[in-house]
């Protein structure tokens, strides 16, 4: 591995030690071997090093959203039985201890603080919008609209953010995939209705 990478694995390891506030470019250098140059070099600061490692953990997370990635009837894309399988995926990688989604309460939380990286993340959330309704509805990305990101994405972004803060702060209490399931359900029934 070379310096870019080595910078990019330390940050990844700072983040889940210590956060996006408490790493400091030090703390980086020494968890990667490298030095205080390179950060600059390879990423231009600190903050855009600590956006970049963020969204690696949470590529390297998100794979685990879409299970074994089998489409098989009980699971097509777009069903309740979709929607329940994807959001149980996801909500395994929020329990236990240590979740690395605690992080993206930091940045709703200390956002301010964080300029640089809120940015640079919220540049980013169209992609993570695209992903998300990819993995619902089976449509591959580049052939789903901005309007559709402009509904059906944020509102797959809403519920995460939301879950996110939930499993986070009162996990013993936060809904499982099978809740959200009911819960649409029971809203598109009472949307029938009218």
């Amino acid at each position: 591995m070379g310096h870019r990478e080595d910078l990019l694995e330390g940050a990844k390891r700072c983040l889940l030690a210590k956060g996006f506030v408490r790493t400091t470019a030090r703390d980086i250098v020494k968890e990667s071997g490298t030095n205080l140059a390179s950060i600059g070099y390879h990423y231009g600061s600190k903050d855009a090093l600590l956006a970049e490692a963020y969204l690696a953990l949470v590529a390297e997370l998100s794979e685990a959203f879409d299970g074994d990635g089998a489409a098989d009837s009980a699971t097509a894309p777009g069903s309740v039985e979709r929607f329940r399988e994807v959001w149980s995926n996801i909500i395994g990688t929020m329990r236990g201890p240590g979740s690395m989604w605690r992080l993206s309460i930091e940045i709703v939380a200390m956002g301010d603080q964080l300029p640089v990286v809120r940015d640079h993340l919220a540049r980013q959330q169209r992609d993570a919008e695209r992903a998300l309704v990819a993995l619902f509805t089976g449509v591959p990305e580049d052939e789903i609209p901005d309007s559709t990101l402009d509904t059906l994405g944020r509102f797959y972004t809403t519920l995460m953010t939301g879950l996110i803060a939930q499993w986070n702060f009162d996990p013993e209490r936060a809904p499982d995939a099978d809740a959200l399931t009911e819960g649409l359900c029971q809203l598109m029934e009472a949307a029938s209705r009218k």
